[in-house]
C-alpha cells in the first residue's frame, strides 16, 4: 500500500498531544526498569509516584477544561517525556497509528523544539540541541516509512510566552533545516500574545520575508483577537472566531486564499463551544465566501478522537453534508505545505 492509497491529510497535530496516554505510560514503565539513562529513569520514577496507576495519568491528560490556558497545561506534562532519546519510540508509534487507524497519507507534525531540550542552556547550545531534536524526528519518520508510507514533514512552533530572541532562533533553525521543516507556527496562551504581540509579529514577518511558510494559532477563542497576524499567515490555526465574531475579516481571508485549520473537539475541551450547532456558521460563512477549511485533530491523543471520527461527527451532527465533508478533506491536500502530488481523490465514491 502506498501513500496515494490513503485518504486524509492532517495539517494540525501537536507532537505533545499526538501520543496516546497508554503509550506514554508504557514508556514510563520501561524507563522505570531501565537505568541506562539515569535522567530518564529518575524522571519516570517521579511521574509514576505521582500517577501510580494508568487511569489517573489518563484522566489528567484528557480532562475537560474551561479555558485554553488550562488546556495547554497538559503539554507541560508531556513535553519533558519527549526529549531526544525518546523520540524514535514515540514517532514510530505515532506514525503506526496514523497509518493503520486513520488512513493518513500526509502529516505535518508540529512542536516546539525548545521545550524538548534541557532548560537553561545558552542560546548557542540550545540551537545545536534543537537541530538534533529535529533531525531525530526526521530520521525516525524516515525509518518508519517503509512500514507506514506517510508523507511526513515538521512545523516548528514558536510560543507566545518565549522571549523574542528565542522565537527568532526557532525561525532561524527552521530556515537552516528546510529539508526537514516545512513551516513555522506561533502558539500559546492568548494573554501572552497580547503581552508580546509586537515581537510575535516581527518574527512572523521575518519568517515570511525569508521564504518560510507560516501558520498561527489565532481567533481560536473569543479572546484570541489578533487581526494584525493575518497579514503574515499562509494558513490560520483554528480561526473559528473570524466567521463567528468578526465576519468583516472574511473578505481579507478570502483575498489571501488562507485556509482555516478547524479542530472541532478542541473547542469542546477548552470551553469555547458547547454544541456542534455553534460550528455551523463557521462552515456556512466560509463556504459562502469561498474560504477553504480543513479538519484537523490538534491533540488527538488527549481527545481520544482520530481524524476520520472528527469528520464523522461533523456529518452526524448535521454540520456538514457528504459533499462538504469531501470539500474539507480535499482542502487538506490543496493547502498542505509539502504534499507532492495531486489531491488524493476518493475514487468517485461521492
Amino acid at each position: 500500500m502506498t501513500s496515494s492509497d490513503r485518504n486524509y491529510a492532517e495539517l494540525h497535530l501537536h507532537l505533545g498531544g499526538a501520543v496516546l496516554p497508554r503509550i506514554l505510560y508504557s514508556y514510563l514503565q520501561r524507563r522505570k526498569v531501565d537505568k541506562s539513562n539515569l535522567g530518564a529513569h529518575e524522571l519516570a520514577l517521579s511521574y509514576l509516584r505521582k500517577y501510580p496507576v494508568y487511569e489517573k495519568f489518563e484522566r489528567r491528560l484528557t480532562r475537560p477544561c474551561d479555558t485554553l490556558t488550562k488546556y495547554l497545561e497538559a503539554h507541560k506534562i508531556v513535553e519533558p517525556l519527549q526529549k531526544q532519546e525518546a523520540l524514535p519510540y514515540f514517532i514510530y508509534r505515532l506514525l503506526r497509528g496514523a497509518f493503520v487507524f486513520e488512513n493518513i497519507a500526509y502529516l505535518e507534525l508540529r512542536y516546539n523544539p525548545y521545550f524538548r531540550i534541557p532548560k537553561g542552556l545558552p542560546l548557542s547550545e540550545a540551537r545545536n540541541q534543537m537541530q538534533e531534536v529535529i533531525q531525530t524526528v526526521a530520521l525516525s519518520a524516515q525509518a518508519a516509512h517503509k512500514e507506514f508510507p506517510i508523507v511526513f514533514t515538521q512545523i516548528l512552533c514558536m510560543d507566545s510566552r518565549l522571549p523574542r530572541e528565542t522565537n527568532r532562533m526557532i525561525v532561524e533553525v527552521a530556515l537552516e533545516m528546510k529539508d526537514e521543516v516545512c513551516a513555522v507556527d506561533i502558539a500559546g496562551p492568548d494573554e501572552a500574545y497580547r503581552e508580546n504581540e509586537e515581537a510575535i509579529l516581527d518574527n512572523l514577518k521575518f519568517a515570511k520575508e525569508s521564504g518560510l511558510k507560516t501558520t498561527g494559532h489565532c481567533f481560536e477563542t473569543a479572546d484570541g483577537y489578533f487581526p494584525k497576524m493575518l497579514e503574515f499567515l499562509d494558513r490560520i490555526g483554528h480561526g473559528i472566531q473570524i466567521p463567528l465574531k468578526h465576519p468583516k475579516l472574511l473578505t481579507q481571508v478570502a483575498k489571501n486564499k488562507q485556509c482555516l485549520e478547524v479542530c472541532p473537539t478542541t473547542y469542546f475541551r477548552t470551553g469555547t463551544i458547547k454544541s456542534y450547532n455553534e460550528l455551523k456558521p463557521v462552515f456556512g460563512h466560509c463556504f459562502d465566501m469561498g474560504i477553504d477549511i480543513t479538519i484537523c485533530t490538534d491533540n488527538s491523543a488527549f481527545h481520544g478522537v482520530r481524524l476520520p471520527l472528527e469528520y464523522e461527527r461533523l456529518l452526524t451532527h448535521g454540520v456538514l453534508d457528504f459533499r462538504q465533508m469531501e470539500k474539507c478533506r480535499e482542502a487538506g491536500f490543496r493547502h498542505a505545505f509539502r504534499w507532492p502530488g495531486q489531491i488524493d481523490q476518493r475514487r468517485g465514491a461521492l
